[in-house]
């Protein structure tokens, strides 16, 4: 246990699903967007005044106007977001990822503009689809639109390298035909880029190595914006790939800003997996490093390693930065290194520095929670129908990629348990409602409320491990008369055990399940040589419901606690 204080960065500063981060500074305020993929709302955001603590805004993309999720495929929708500000608005570009499989990938991307980063955005407008992670670098009164050129044809890689286009700000649309930059000769496969103006140099910040354990932050530059680029000839900015004993890895995927002192900070994305290069059920979660800058204009990290943390002088100066605003909620409790210290500032959710309770008070979820493929919306989702409850009417099945009911937030932890009141009547087998530890379509475990082949309530476990489902109808516990319980889940490590309390205490259920079932690795599959199913979102845990009538039969949500545990042996034990 160590003292978490202001003085200390401690990364990863975004635990769980937070990938791909980018950083921006707007006067004293602080800002990180990062990746949600199939998960509204779309672009989750997060604020800072003092690089330690960071509060969860929710997501900017909040409605189909904004975003439609509908159909897209597991680990698609929106990848590596860029945040920027121009002319006193905020530039947000994403992606919407709609295909990846069989060699294509179809990745529009979308500009919209607010005036504050709480929006209201404007309608997006679609920039082109040739290529992903797109970024905006402004430049005085010029802004470039940099992009990664997808190449679909076999034999070609996948990519044709990188391209700029000149973005006309106050039209907000792209001018003039691509610039294909010239990239140092030993350059393959990149991605991520980021372009930045130092004095006479223009700075090509990108990832390459692939998104696994290989990867790293990798700088270039030139003189002139098209090129060409020489690599700088110390290596990587930030990599763990020839370290694998790090707790850290995969690090790469980076953005750079400078701070309120003067200095230079880079945001990138880790992982933390189980064992040397094991699963990671985590997903890849964002961290920060600071950066100095050489004599001859090459940046540099302290050791060229992810580093569990580091001084916050190091970023701030001295002097350590700004006061926080008064809206950030500052915890100064002991914490251990697994402990969700992200969205432990929540102020709209009981919490204890470790972990969070929401009884469902207010008439909007709080931003710990998303949902899949569809928005928060009173056609499927209520706060108000009963209150102090939230209401989910049954969607369809977890195979389908339209409709489905769940509420879940991000697992931050190694060590953690999820628990929550369900109240619900099913009428037949096809009504099913409970708490769930998910991935993806086809990776995930599901413990639930539905009824047997008399009408009869039952509890029972289910699970899908690439798509191959498990329903154990011998062990389920009958439950005559019973409509409100309360069930929880526990992962420790690689296990994830189900629990469950009728009124008289918590009780297991079911078997010690394997929880790598739920990690990037595992989801990853291939099908001939090519991708069928990327692995890029982390575990989550919540509320899920199904009504395979078509009906949407709903049930009753109350009292959801997340915590994360100290030490092994620990994740069984209820939030207090």
């Amino acid at each position: 246990m160590r003292r978490q204080t202001l003085d200390t960065v401690r990364n990863p500063v975004l635990p769980g699903s937070h990938p791909d981060p980018s950083l921006l500074r707007v006067g004293p305020d602080y800002y990180l967007a990062t990746s949600t993929f199939e998960w509204c709302p779309g672009v989750r955001l997060h604020h800072s005044r003092d690089l330690v603590h960071w509060r969860p805004l929710g997501g900017a993309l909040d409605g189909t106007r904004l975003l439609d999720l509908a159909g897209c495929p597991d680990s698609g929708g929106v990848w590596a977001p860029n945040l920027s500000h121009a002319d006193g608005l905020f530039h947000l570009l994403y992606s919407n990822v709609s295909a990846y499989a069989g060699g294509f990938t179809d990745a529009p991307a979308y500009v919209t503009t607010a005036p504050s980063v709480h929006g209201p955005w404007s309608d997006p407008v679609l920039l082109h689809a040739r290529g992903f992670d797109a970024s905006l670098f402004h430049d005085g009164p010029e802004s470039w639109m940099v992009n990664l050129v997808h190449d679909w044809r076999p034999g070609h890689g996948g990519s044709a390298g990188l391209e700029a286009t000149r973005y006309d700000r106050a039209a907000r649309r792209l001018v003039g035909d691509p610039v294909r930059l010239r990239l140092p000769p030993s350059a393959s496969w990149i991605e991520g880029p980021n372009l930045y103006r130092r004095g006479p140099w223009y700075y090509l910040l990108t990832a390459d190595g692939g998104t696994g354990y290989g990867h790293r932050v990798t700088v270039a530059r030139s003189r002139s914006l098209p090129g060409p680029y020489e690599r700088d000839p110390a290596g990587p900015l930030i990599t763990a790939r020839d370290h694998p004993g790090l707790p850290l890895q995969k690090a790469g995927h980076g953005s750079l800003a400078e701070t309120a002192g003067g200095r230079s900070c880079l945001a990138y994305l880790v992982a933390r997996p189980l064992g040397r290069h094991g699963p990671c059920v985590l997903g890849r979660e964002t961290a920060l490093a600071p950066v100095t800058w050489t004599s001859d204009g090459w940046p540099r990290t302290p050791t060229g390693l992810p580093l569990p943390g580091f001084p916050v002088a190091d970023l701030l100066g001295d002097a350590g930065g700004p006061p926080a605003r008064a809206d950030t909620v500052h915890v100064d409790v002991d914490v251990d290194v697994d402990a969700d210290h992200a969205d432990a500032d929540h102020a709209d959710v009981a919490v204890d520095g470790s972990g969070e309770r929401d009884g469902f008070d207010r008439p909007v979820l709080g931003p710990q929670w998303s949902t899949l493929r569809r928005p928060a919306a009173p056609d499927w989702l209520s706060l108000t129908g009963r209150p102090s409850h939230l209401r989910v009417h049954g969607g369809r099945s977890p195979q389908s990629l339209v409709g489905p009911s769940l509420v879940a937030r991000r697992v931050t932890s190694l060590r953690c348990s999820f628990e929550a009141t369900v109240e619900y009547r099913p009428r037949s087998f096809q009504h099913l409602a409970g708490i769930t530890a998910y991935y993806n379509t086809r990776n995930w475990y599901y413990l639930h409320l539905t009824a047997d082949d008399h009408g009869e309530t039952v509890l029972r476990w289910a699970g899908c491990d690439r798509g191959a489902l498990t329903v154990d109808e011998a062990g389920g516990l009958p439950l005559p008369g019973v409509t409100r319980l309360r069930l929880g889940l526990d992962i420790d490590g690689a296990e994830l055990g189900f629990r469950c309390d009728t009124g008289s205490g918590w009780r297991p259920f079911g078997p010690r399940l394997d929880a790598t079932v739920l990690s990037d690795e595992h989801a990853e599959e291939m099908e001939d040589g090519r991708i069928r199913t990327m692995g890029f979102t982390g575990a989550f845990v919540g509320l899920w419901v199904w009504d395979l009538t078509g009906r949407g039969l709903p049930a009753d949500f109350d009292d959801a606690a997340y915590r994360a545990s100290s030490g092994p042996g620990q994740a069984g034990r209820p939030p207090a």
